[in-house]
């Protein structure tokens, strides 16, 4: 039976491997931390399988129950941070000393034949735990508070709707993973583990898919969606966004520099408006800011904010262009037109570009 389960996982686990190297949609930033963890995984499973069949008082096979149980013990606290870096591949460069707990229990483990700290495996070649299991339980635990903490403070930062989803799958493997610690013979971690890096693969493909590759912000088909989850009871704003004198730029100094000028205008809208709102490229040099904010003052100062940003970048000697936006505000509780609030903010932004056209062309005649 567990033979079975076990070659289902790993042969599932290849077919990830080759769905990783063909997606086009997942970030290539997130298929090495992918790999890892899959790895790992299949190395834990055999390990697995190992114990399972050598720890039969046979005592020539020993020797390979030990080294299989030093293997699982040693790995399985690096599946979760794996995890985190497929989300968050920076964050081993930011916080190193995050690995501290991991490599203590690396030691444990190997240490543990000869002090049965982590486990022990008897003279008769039964598997015991140790005195100190519980510095791998700790350690296990801490690794998984640092992938749902990474996840949460992440989403937060960025605005990111695929939180609570991925909140909830590492609740998922948390849950699935614990049970074997409790009954040891359930023998469920790693059918749990290899089901949630394939969710995982499919929720981070659907996720990537839905970014700008220039500018890393929202794309028109993000867009898209978000407007038809726009509920009419809830009030929102819609803010659109463009570059003054655009095709000037790019027929006087290519489109290469066209993209970094996109790129930096992209950025600077992007560090501008808080958490309630969310940065989409609509498409060229035009962005659209689907927000929660209702109040015209805030929303007037999210945009006062952006253009101070892009004169200071201006004034620091990067001589970007400016920029023209419009605005409309759904205060909710009636039938929804949303054609018509983009209308209003379109007919906005274009009314603003007309009148200040004259010193938006003089401020994109400077390159970089």
């Amino acid at each position: 039976m567990y033979i079975a389960t076990y070659i289902i996982d790993i042969a599932v686990l290849f077919y990830l491997v080759g769905l990783l190297y063909s997606s086009t949609a997942l970030n290539n930033n997130r298929k090495k931390p992918f790999l890892i963890g899959i790895i790992l995984t299949i190395i834990i499973i055999l390990s697995e399988v190992g114990t399972v069949f050598t720890d039969n008082g046979s005592l020539e096979l020993r020797s390979i129950n030990v080294l299989c149980n030093i293997l699982g013990f040693a790995l399985t606290p690096i599946i979760p941070i794996a995890i985190t870096l497929i989300f968050d591949g920076r964050l081993l460069r930011r916080y190193k000393f995050l690995l501290v707990p991991t490599l203590i229990n690396i030691v444990a483990t190997v240490l543990s034949p000869l002090f049965r700290l982590i486990f022990y495996v008897d003279a008769n070649n039964h598997y015991f735990r140790g005195d100190y299991f519980f510095i791998f339980i700790i350690v296990y635990i801490i690794n998984f508070l640092i992938l749902v903490i990474s996840t949460l403070k992440i989403g937060k930062n960025y605005n990111y709707p695929i939180m609570w989803k991925l909140f909830a799958l590492s609740l998922f493997t948390i849950i699935g993973t614990s049970i074997q610690i409790v009954y040891p013979l359930a023998y469920s971690s790693w059918h749990c583990v290899t089901l949630s890096l394939l969710l995982y693969f499919l929720l981070m493909s659907e996720f990537d898919s839905s970014f700008d590759k220039l500018t890393g912000l929202y794309n028109r088909a993000a867009f898209d969606k978000a407007v038809k989850q726009l509920a009419e009871t809830k009030g929102f704003s819609i803010i659109l966004i463009d570059i003054n004198d655009f095709k000037s730029v790019n027929d006087t100094y290519g489109h290469e520099y066209g993209d970094t000028v996109i790129k930096e205008v992209a950025e600077i809208i992007r560090k501008s408006f808080n958490r309630y709102f969310t940065c989409y490229r609509f498409g060229g040099d035009e962005f659209s800011i689907i927000g929660n904010e209702t109040d015209q003052e805030k929303i007037e100062y999210q945009l006062r904010t952006m253009t101070d940003n892009l004169a200071e970048m201006r004034e620091k000697g990067t001589p970007l262009p400016t920029v023209s936006y419009g605005y409309s505000i759904f205060k909710g509780g009636e039938k929804l037109d949303f054609h018509k609030a983009f209308k209003e903010a379109d007919d906005q932004m274009y009314n603003f570009k007309k009148k200040h056209k004259a010193d938006a062309t003089q401020e994109t005649t400077v390159p970089f």
